[in-house]
């Protein structure tokens, strides 16, 4: 009988897990480590934590979105940060899918809102992961150091529970809410992810390439 998982564990275009790099860094995570809970949760924090959020790095170009060169970035924004994850996971034998979701984002730079021209966040990625019989949201995108400087709840991940955004920050305020589900895919639908971009962000490849997301987050919130 044939694996029922067999497309969510196999390398696509974007997600892909059969990349010598990708297998390497997967393995040098977990280690000796064999149970698939404890490596998908050891994936989700070298990916939160290792790799630096940066919504202003934003490219269009297919070759952008490929897990391989995401690694090699080492930086990310919530989408590219979420097939990062679902590659490393199917390297180690993990069935992953990539998941998204329209979220109004209640937090975010000057620059950005200037760029956006709203706060609502559309093809907002996360990693779902098959993990002892159920799948389960991960959502790796805010390292925490992001986390501090913006006075975020980092987003922990067991492995049992899904990891998604909080509604509200450390200090009370609005942080995120989930408007519109897009559900769960085996591989990158850019072609949507374009097309809605195009529409509603029209200004987003104007962004400055000398724009750093990082010093905006810490002037606006010293």
């Amino acid at each position: 009988m044939s694996d029922p998982l067999i497309e969510e564990l196999s390398p696509s275009y974007f997600i892909d897990s059969d990349a010598p790099k990708i297998i390497e860094f997967s393995r040098s995570i977990v280690l000796n480590e064999v149970d698939p809970v404890r490596q998908a949760v050891a994936l989700y924090y070298a990916v939160r934590d290792g790799f630096r959020y940066d919504p202003y790095d934003i490219s269009l170009d297919a070759e952008a979105f490929k897990a391989s060169n995401i690694l090699s970035s080492g930086k990310g924004w919530c989408v590219t940060k979420a097939i990062l994850l679902a590659a490393c996971c199917r390297s180690l034998g993990i069935p992953a899918r990539l998941g998204f979701a329209d979220v109004s984002n209640h937090l975010s730079t000057e620059r950005m809102r200037q760029t956006m021209q709203t706060n609502i966040f559309y093809w907002h990625g996360y990693t779902s992961l098959y993990l002892q019989g159920k799948w389960v949201k991960a959502t790796p995108a805010f390292n925490i150091e992001l986390c501090r400087k913006f006075h975020l709840k980092p987003l922990e991940f067991n492995g049992q529970e899904d990891s998604i955004y909080h509604e509200f920050d450390e200090k009370g305020n609005k942080h995120m809410e989930y408007l519109n589900d897009r559900g769960e895919y085996l591989d990158l639908p850019l072609k949507e992810i374009i097309d809605t971009f195009k529409q509603f962000y029209p200004n987003l490849i104007t962004l400055n390439p000398d724009a750093d997301f990082d010093k905006d987050v810490a002037n606006e919130t010293s």
